[in-house]
């Protein structure tokens, strides 16, 4: 069931603030420097074999793996393409405000806080019901193609992106493993704490089209 028009200047801030504050999360666990979520080992790998900077990696990399939406038939939303561009973008812009922490008495309350954040954003984003960002789109589709669980697919997936980025010079850690254990609980929770009304009386949406086991990540 759709969400009435009304909802939609909440549902259009909700994307842009979620995308955002998910780039700043991302780039604060760089600050970090306790070990990165997934993706970001691959885009911080790539930063440092290309010169380029983290947040224009995260750029090509989603525009990339959006390609192979085509032979999956996925369909992009607004928030598939948004995803692509504001996430980079806001990853940049926090790195370049936010200088480097050295001490551990200030890297860890640092990791704990970006991964919390990035569950605020997960939840805001998502719940806006915009479509999901490249890469989840990815694991979903390889779930409708192969018939084998998302939980499977979002783990080959993943597993593989760890594998490479480390590979390449990106940072794996305690807070991968943390973040890894933490988002989905958080995701879930901020999931409903966002929910956008239906236009049926008392019900709420979550993402169009995002399984609930997915728990959709940028």
């Amino acid at each position: 069931m759709s969400t009435p028009p009304r909802h939609l200047p909440r549902r259009l801030l909700q994307l842009y603030v979620g995308l955002v504050l998910y780039g700043a999360s991302s780039a604060l666990l760089v600050r970090a420097g306790l070990g990165l979520e997934p993706w970001g080992v691959l885009h911080q790998g790539l930063a440092e074999l290309t010169g380029l900077s983290i947040g224009v990696v995260s750029i090509i990399v989603g525009a990339a793996v959006l390609l192979l939406w085509i032979p999956l038939r996925q369909r992009p939303g607004l928030g598939t393409v948004s995803n692509v561009f504001v996430i980079g973008l806001a990853m940049d812009a926090t790195l370049a405000a936010v200088p480097a922490a050295h001490a551990l008495a200030v890297r860890v309350p640092l990791l704990v806080g970006a991964i919390a954040l990035n569950g605020v954003a997960t939840g805001l984003y998502i719940a806006a019901s915009f479509g999901p960002g490249p890469r989840d789109g990815l694991m979903t589709g390889l779930h409708r193609r192969t018939g084998r669980s998302i939980r499977l697919m979002r783990t080959v997936v993943e597993v593989a992106v760890v594998i490479n980025g480390f590979a390449l010079g990106g940072t794996v850690g305690a807070g991968t493993v943390l973040y890894a254990v933490s988002i989905g609980p958080l995701a879930q929770f901020f999931l409903r704490v966002f929910a956008v009304p239906r236009a049926s009386e008392g019900s709420t949406v979550v993402a169009t089209g995002s399984p609930a086991r997915a728990i959709l990540r940028p």
